[in-house]
């Protein structure tokens, strides 16, 4: 029998690395307000109150 890890320590390193590393795609990808179309809509909004 061939075994793909030499141990379970090997084995849970290779999981946390690619747990870490989706993580970090996940923070940038997910930007849930971007501040560049907040300031567009507050010159909008003062343009149309002027």
């Amino acid at each position: 029998m061939v075994r793909i890890f030499p141990n379970a320590e090997s084995c849970l390193r290779l999981v946390r690395a690619l747990t870490v590393e989706r993580h970090e795609a996940w923070l940038e990808d997910h930007r849930y307000l971007n501040m560049d179309l907040l300031k567009e809509h507050k010159k909008e909004t003062l343009r149309r109150a002027a």
